[in-house]
């Protein structure tokens, strides 16, 4: 038997030579796409300024205090939801597991606008009143998707429905909660809680960056590292279990850690819609199932399409800006119709 675990774990663990060429071709898209963000805006110019121009300029103080730290910010949000999407997905092994459309970002953003209308005077006064906002939105998406998990039972195809449904009581919960927040804040307050709506990068500052990042990276790593299990559990619970997978625990991991950069990402960001459901469908499409290689192409095009998506709205409407959410909800939204009408043929 521990034989033909070995063969089965080495065959499910194989990513093969096109996943690994898509997966390249993923990167050098990042790349690209990272350099386009940081060169286009209010103010074009180019990273190679920086490195090789001396001279404290305007440019540089652009690329450097505003223009970079919202592009990684943009990059590691969009990485943080396409895996999110990928490893629910996984786990309730269904196409429309997406952070956004089942709750779990706005549970996430209900818990932030929390924080930021009840909590006002603890982020001021407190040296570690910046923690509450993202830990809050944490707790809430944590909350969201636990009551998720304990709702859909099985996690099978018959039980989309009924998890879209669950999904979109949740949302309209959500939203009647900050609708009330919003007509009891005050001005300043309501500022912050107009960010939440639609998604923007515009707040992105090193202090905020630094320790979303070390979260983000920490959860990036795990979730990949468990791929394998993923790949088992589309076997069955059963059949899982007999493989040595321990189906409770890795449950209680997936969504934990689905949760934390959930709740990172809408804490910094607001509420992205889309993302999590169309990026990793985009990358199984192109390259096939396997969890190895479908959650780090979820990561790589996540971020890629998150940095062009941020483009798209700062520099469309100059010297307007767009918020990212609006353009992320209009490729994504077709897509999911689409997507509906595949499912039921």
């Amino acid at each position: 038997m521990e034989k033909i675990y070995r063969l089965f774990s080495l065959k499910i663990d194989f990513v093969d030579g096109k996943q690994v060429l898509l997966l390249l071709i993923f990167f050098f898209f990042l790349v690209f796409s990272f350099f386009l963000g940081v060169s286009f805006g209010g103010i074009n110019t180019s990273i190679f300024n920086l490195l090789f121009v001396e001279s404290l300029t305007l440019e540089n103080q652009v690329l450097t205090e505003i223009r970079i730290p919202r592009v990684l910010l943009a990059g590691f949000v969009g990485a943080s939801l396409g895996l999110a999407g990928a490893s629910l997905q996984g786990l309730f092994r269904n196409p429309l597991a997406d952070p956004g459309l089942i709750g779990v970002s706005a549970g996430a953003a209900l818990g932030a606008a929390l924080a930021i209308v009840l909590g006002s005077e603890i982020i001021v006064k407190n040296y570690l009143g910046f923690l509450l906002v993202p830990v809050a939105a944490i707790v809430g998406s944590c909350m969201v998707t636990f009551l998720l998990f304990s709702l859909t039972k099985g996690f099978g195809y018959r039980g989309v429905v009924y998890m879209i449904l669950v999904g979109i009581a949740i949302n309209a919960f959500a939203t009647v909660g900050i609708g009330v927040l919003t007509f009891i804040s005050t001005d300043s307050q309501l500022r912050g809680l107009t960010f939440w709506t639609m998604g923007s990068f515009g707040g992105a500052n090193w202090d905020l960056l630094a320790p979303a990042v070390l979260i983000i990276s920490i959860s990036i790593f795990f979730l990949i590292g468990i791929s394998r299990k993923l790949d088992l559990l589309q076997l069955g619970e059963d059949e899982a279990n007999r493989l040595g997978v321990d189906v409770k625990n890795l449950k209680l991991k997936v969504v934990v850690f689905s949760a934390v950069i959930v709740g990172v990402s809408v804490s910094l960001s607001g509420i992205i819609g889309f993302v999590g459901l169309v990026i990793p469908h985009v990358v199984r499409l192109l390259g096939g199932v396997k969890h190895k290689y479908l959650l780090f192409g979820s990561v790589l095009l996540g971020a890629s399409i998150m940095i062009t998506a941020d483009l798209i709205s700062r520099t469309l409407i100059l010297p307007a800006e767009l918020p990212v959410g609006l353009v992320t909800s209009a490729i994504g939204a077709p897509f999911f119709l689409w997507l509906i009408f595949k499912i039921r043929t």
